[in-house]
């Protein structure tokens, strides 16, 4: 027992004097635009596949002020990428904000152009282009859904999966009330409209369309105001129909549930980044099982380590195969709004890492947007200014899931307060503190504790 106090006692010392660490990893690369100008906001969007990287620059003016552009990059070197291709749209023109959203599948990119007006001011469009010689990318459809209306902004999000794409219409108000909102499926091949996705219970104000993912024949829309805390569904790539409603299993009003989705195979991920569980606006994510699109089910519930108020954590976010990405633009690490982004183990809803660019500021908003193919994850900072006030940029990281280690119990990827404090509480009941795996917590769990106290794990 002595030698127990002894320990404890020597445990708070440690508490007193070490300081905290997190597993934070700077940037493989910094993209930037060749002929990056200001207010390009290149960054704004972002899309990777495969050793393709798509980064939108809706703000660039070469078809007329802010008619907006897109950037391709080869990264099958992700710390020595380079720029093989600028896209501009056929019929480009001022004030269309090409490059608002992005996506790409193996060769098949789509970019949105939410203030397009060819059914209306601000209706919008979205343009495949074929990627197959990168150096070389040409456009092959023009997509506008078959009712678009003014001030629809079709094109405000794109996903593409093989052959099917599939493009949100937040504000469309025809067919739910005002701003309801919708999507689309097209078929890439031909360009042509399949279906048109509406809510079994859709209603005025719903915004369902903002965000919207697609994984082989399962589709996700999200719908971030609903009844006030957000929901997302879930859709039939090859008949249009709803599967089934996603909703937060402790939603609650203004939560912004669905402000920002991704899928991944049998996995879903639905951003809320106003939820408030680290302060007013702090947000979360979660992880859904949807091996069963008609039943799916709540994995984990997401949040960081390090949450704070006004970070808005959700407000961007990916997956890829056991990986998820989550972006926090209005995070202050880096200064105020200067933003962040989050790895996750999707086996284990753990914290893996902390993304954070070496050259942050205030204001850039860093995690605006987020992507990750594989192991590489590109987050956008849109405001950044390299190339002058919010010409902006996008960096490449490693996302792999850091390998687990002994004494970090909360698995937030470092030994810290944190991890001790969960020892303690466990101690007597032998249920959270096994650091060597023995089955129980014991005295030899807070030696192997202590002795990586303060370090980041391997």
């Amino acid at each position: 027992m002595r030698y127990l106090i002894l320990l404890f006692a020597a445990a708070a010392s440690v508490l007193s004097t070490a300081p905290a660490h997190a597993d934070l990893r700077d940037e493989l690369a910094k993209l930037l635009a060749g002929d990056g100008e200001v207010e390009d906001s290149f960054g704004y969007s972002v899309a990777i596949s495969g050793a393709t990287a798509i980064v939108g620059a809706l703000g660039d003016d070469d078809n007329g002020t802010n008619s907006g552009s897109a950037y391709l990059f080869d990264t099958s070197d992700p710390a020595n990428p380079t720029q093989i291709a600028k896209l501009l749209p056929s019929d480009g023109a001022e004030n269309n904000w090409f490059g608002c959203s992005v996506a790409i599948s193996d060769t098949i990119a789509i970019i949105g152009a939410l203030v397009d007006d060819d059914n209306g001011a601000q209706s919008g469009s979205a343009y495949l282009f074929d990627t197959s010689d990168p150096t070389n990318p040409t456009q092959i459809a023009k997509l506008l859904p078959s009712d678009g209306a003014e001030g629809d902004h079709f094109g405000w999000s794109v996903a593409i999966s093989g052959a099917t794409a599939i493009v949100g219409s937040p504000n469309d108000d025809g067919d739910n009330g005002t701003d309801s909102g919708s999507a689309y499926f097209f078929d890439t091949t031909t360009g042509q409209q399949l279906f048109k996705l509406l809510p079994n219970d859709g209603a005025m104000c719903d915004y369902f369309g903002m965000s919207v993912a697609i994984s082989g024949k399962t589709a996700v829309v999200g719908a971030p105001d609903g009844d006030g805390s957000g929901s997302a569904y879930l859709f039939d790539a090859t008949t249009g129909q709803q599967v089934a409603k996603l909703l937060a299993s402790d939603g609650e009003t203004w939560d912004q549930f669905g402000r920002s989705v991704g899928i991944s195979g049998a996995t879903a991920i639905v951003g809320a980044c106003w939820d408030g569980d680290n302060g007013t606006n702090s947000g979360s994510a979660y992880l859904f099982d949807i091996s069963d699109p008609a039943n799916p089910t709540q994995l984990f519930k997401l949040l960081p380590g390090d949450g704070a108020e006004f970070d808005h954590f959700g407000y961007s976010s990916a997956i890829s195969g056991t990986t998820a990405t989550v972006g926090a633009q209005s995070d202050d690490d880096n200064g105020f709004n200067s933003g962040s982004a989050y790895v996750f183990d999707v086996t284990t809803g753990q914290q893996s890492a902390k993304l954070l660019p070496s050259d942050g500021a205030e204001s850039d908003m860093f995690g605006n947007f987020v992507a990750i193919s594989g192991t590489i994850a590109i987050a956008g900072s849109h405001r950044d200014g390299d190339n002058g006030i919010d010409s902006g940029s996008a960096y490449l990281f490693d996302a792999s899931v850091a390998t687990p280690c002994p004494g970090d119990l909360d698995g937030d990827g470092d030994v810290d307060q944190n991890d001790l404090g969960i020892l303690l509480a466990c101690y007597s009941i032998n249920d959270g503190g096994d650091c060597d795996g023995d089955g129980d917590t014991d005295l030899n769990d807070l030696g192997i504790l202590l002795a990586m106290y303060g370090l980041p794990c391997p």
